[in-house]
């Protein structure tokens, strides 16, 4: 199982506890504007071998992801390091993180929720981690 998620979960949890304040308008240099910007982390291994293939990983981000965010997200692939909390060991799994911008915040918490629940269900983990912070984001185009 992924302990590493649990134990940054409850960081996560602990920062969102008090967030971050928001850049102000005048913090934001035109184009750019305020929006929250959301980081998942998600473990493949299970156990202690891979248990999400990449086939599995794409079919979730199909089935799971974009349909709730469907204007575009970035994925990368992370190496995810935690302690076992009972054993003291390092322990180290391939991960995937998403990134996304959100534009409605109560919609949006509802839909990473989703996605986590959906992952921790479908591939037998215990946690996804997840952060949210402010940015000053801007779409730069023609």
């Amino acid at each position: 199982m992924v302990r590493w998620f649990t134990a940054l979960s409850l960081l996560a949890l602990a920062a969102c506890a008090q967030p971050a304040p928001a850049p102000s308008a005048e913090a934001c240099a035109a184009p750019a504007e305020d929006h929250a910007v959301a980081e998942m982390y998600f473990g493949r291994n299970i156990g202690e071998t891979l248990g999400v293939t990449d086939e599995e990983w794409r079919a979730f981000v199909d089935g799971e992801i974009s349909p709730r965010f469907p204007n575009g997200l970035t994925i990368d692939d992370v190496d995810g390091q935690w302690r076992d909390t009972e054993t003291g060991a390092i322990v180290r799994e391939p991960s995937k993180r998403l990134t996304l911008v959100l534009t409605d915040a109560a919609r949006d918490q509802a839909a990473l929720e989703a996605i986590a629940a959906a992952y921790r269900t479908q591939h037998e983990q215990q946690s996804v981690m997840l952060v949210v912070e402010h940015s000053c984001v801007a779409f730069l185009s023609e």
